[in-house]
């Protein structure tokens, strides 16, 4: 199979495996805000300081150093501007956090592993209760004064940043599988003009001890770390969602804010809701929110917060950008019918960024799902009273792939394509002003790699049912023994006649594809055909099974050679595999992964009925898919048609009628 690509990734092509140096002047600025403690008055009713020009670039106000005026400070709730020395005054309330918008002219410090550090955490006692993972420590008084430092760098309207879902890592074998996975690959990118990292959320897996090791090792992409905080995220044993997010607070920072790049304004939203109650009870799963006897989560915005994001948008142009960020969709494709998986009031949302130029970037559903402004499916109006997207919204993949599932690569990390069909990678989001274009690049791919191309066959949909509903109905997977693997799986890129006559479709899994993608295939140079999306997004429900699945990607997760690693002289533990808290699987005969994580459903799959009159032989086909923004994606592979299925295996009977 040959690939072809131009746009963004042809470049990118051309300069692998050399790293250039983002932004020096970032790493060179690595600093603390500047909190004065002397003169604190316990019973203060107002939280002041100033924003200033560091030049002396040691995060401390010196008497010379000017203030920086008209920019947007808040403390989670209230939002107000520096008046023209750069002074804020705001309102105190016990568990805030005081935080600065940095504008687009100017870089907040940074510190050794380059999270960017525009926040003082407000909690006197620290968490009322003790969690696993620490909680807020206590802050004691208010300070006299909390000062933000900065430093002028100038505005680049042309940038691009890094972002991804969900990294996910539950051990430190999952950290080294990112590090050798995403993170060499974007290292091989030219980074030159890249300004931040941006993660979705599920940074972790229910583990924030790992979260230090995983921001250090972070820190060598140079890059400012601005972070999501998602539903694996949060203190599990945290009783009060005002509380949930403590841990990473202390150890990351905070869990929404804002900033700006270019004539870019990004928003980050805590839209996890853990536990939820009684107020986020409704359909698609929020049921359990009622129940006494549940602890769950719900994707909604806080009152607290929405009173935050309507204040902040009202200081912002609006012919700025603006970047949603959160960790739960807004809306879902995989999960249009749960309510739970997506964002309660995404209606009031869309409502404040009416008339503006947006666009939404979150993970969860471990799914690329790029849902371009006009789209819809069944059960948004049900789940959340919207019907066609006013921009586009991005479900941005994940590095984690299908939670690390999967036997082993090239590179020693695991094959875990996700359940859209798409293997593990990151997006590069290039801007320009309020223009922008959304790249995604599998990991340990070359970035011209845009497209899986594979047939689904009547032996294919066969095979593909009878292991499915095998593997839906299991029990102990160590005690089972399937029916079928991919071994039995006839050759996908060769059919008879009669495979013809009984459906064949070419299939093309267009990765970063959408509805305004066009896709089209010619079968040995001839003229272009057009192949269909497999879905609309004009209304219709999620459609899934062997005919809508993703042959390529479906075959590579239904056996999974790691069931059955086994050994007499290792540990207990490193028997068959772990994902997920620490949960084994095998040592066990080779089976398909768990069935909801299957590619038999997805927004950027198109297909083709093949020609039924197609003579015997060999044949080749290239298909071609063009973004609405004309970037250019081709694709070819051999294929042959036969009479008769050739026998598979070795054939002994010449060798032993020549040796006898």
């Amino acid at each position: 199979m040959t690939a072809k690509f131009t746009g963004r990734g042809a470049l990118l092509a051309a300069v692998s495996m050399v790293f250039v140096a983002p932004n020096p002047a970032l790493a060179d600025y690595i600093a603390e805000i500047d909190v004065v403690r002397n003169g604190a008055d316990p019973t203060a009713e107002t939280v002041t300081g100033h924003v200033f020009h560091d030049l002396s670039r040691d995060g401390v106000r010196q008497d010379d150093e000017p203030g920086v005026a008209r920019v947007i400070v808040s403390n989670g709730q209230d939002v107000t501007s520096t008046d023209e020395d750069g002074a804020y005054t705001l309102p105190v309330y016990e568990n805030m956090t005081v935080m600065v918008h940095e504008p687009a002219a100017y870089d907040v410090p940074v510190n050794e592993d380059g999270v960017p550090q525009f926040f003082y955490h407000h909690l006197p006692e620290g968490t009322p209760e003790a969690l696993r993972y620490g909680g807020l420590a206590p802050t004691g008084p208010l300070p006299a004064a909390i000062n933000f430092p900065m430093v002028r760098t100038g505005v680049d309207d042309e940038f691009s940043c890094v972002m991804m879902g969900d990294t996910q890592p539950y051990s430190n074998t999952e950290i080294g599988y990112v590090r050798d996975g995403v993170l060499d690959s974007i290292l091989d990118q030219d980074l030159s003009e890249a300004k931040c990292v941006i993660m979705l959320g599920d940074v972790m897996g229910d583990d924030l001890s790992l979260l230090p090791r995983f921001m250090n090792l972070w820190s060598v992409i140079d890059l400012p770390q601005y972070y999501v905080h998602g539903n694996h995220d949060f203190d599990f044993d945290a009783t009060t969602d005002e509380h949930s997010a403590d841990s990473w607070r202390q150890i990351y920072g905070p869990a929404y804010y804002s900033f700006d790049i270019g004539g870019v304004t990004f928003i980050a939203l805590d839209n996890v809701v853990y536990p939820c109650g009684p107020e986020d009870d409704g359909p698609g799963g929020r049921d359990a929110c009622a129940d006494p006897d549940q602890v769950v989560y719900n994707g909604r915005v806080v009152e607290r917060q929405m009173q935050w994001l309507e204040a902040t948008l009202a200081e912002i142009p609006q012919d700025r950008l603006i970047v949603m960020m959160h960790h739960i969709p807004f809306v879902s494709f995989i999960d249009s019918n749960t309510g739970r998986h997506q964002t309660d009031n995404l209606a009031e949302i869309h409502a404040l960024l009416a008339g503006r130029p947006a666009i939404s970037f979150s993970g969860h559903t471990h799914t690329m799902e790029y849902l371009a402004a006009g789209e819809w499916f069944q059960g948004w109006e049900e789940q959340l009273g919207i019907t066609r997207l006013p921009f586009d919204h991005v479900v941005g993949g994940a590095p984690s792939g299908n939670w690390y599932w999967g036997d082993l690569n090239f590179d020693g990390t695991p094959l875990a394509f996700a359940r859209g069909g798409t293997p593990p990678g990151y997006m590069i989001v290039d801007f320009d002003g309020s223009d922008f274009e959304v790249n995604f690049f599998a990991a340990n791919l070359p970035p011209e790699r845009q497209m899986a191309l594979s047939f689904n066959t009547p032996q294919f949909r066969s095979w593909f049912d009878e292991l499915f509903a095998w593997a839906d109905e299991r029990e102990d997977p160590a005690t089972e023994t399937p029916p079928l693997t991919v071994n039995d799986l006839a050759d996908l890129r060769l059919f008879t006649p009669e495979d013809l006559e009984n459906t064949v479709w070419l299939t093309a899994n267009v990765w970063i594809g959408d509805r305004n993608t066009d896709v089209s295939a010619s079968i040995n140079g001839g003229p272009d055909l057009r192949m269909a999306r497999t879905q609309a997004g004009n209304g219709e429900e999620v459609l899934s099974g062997a005919e809508w699945a993703d042959p390529f990607a479906a075959v590579r997760q239904m056996t999974i050679g790691r069931f059955g690693w086994q050994s007499t002289q290792g540990e207990d533990r490193a028997q068959g595999f772990e994902v997920w808290q620490g949960s084994s699987y095998g040592p066990a005969n080779p089976q398909p992964a768990e069935t909801w994580m299957i590619a038999d459903s997805s927004t950027h799959l198109w297909r083709l009925e093949m020609p039924a009159d197609l003579p015997e032989g060999a044949h080749t086909v290239e298909v071609t898919a063009v973004t609405a923004d004309g970037r250019e994606f081709t694709e070819r592979m051999t294929f042959e048609i036969r009479e008769e299925r050739p026998f598979p295996y070795w054939d002994n009977t010449l060798w032993e009628e020549r040796t006898n």
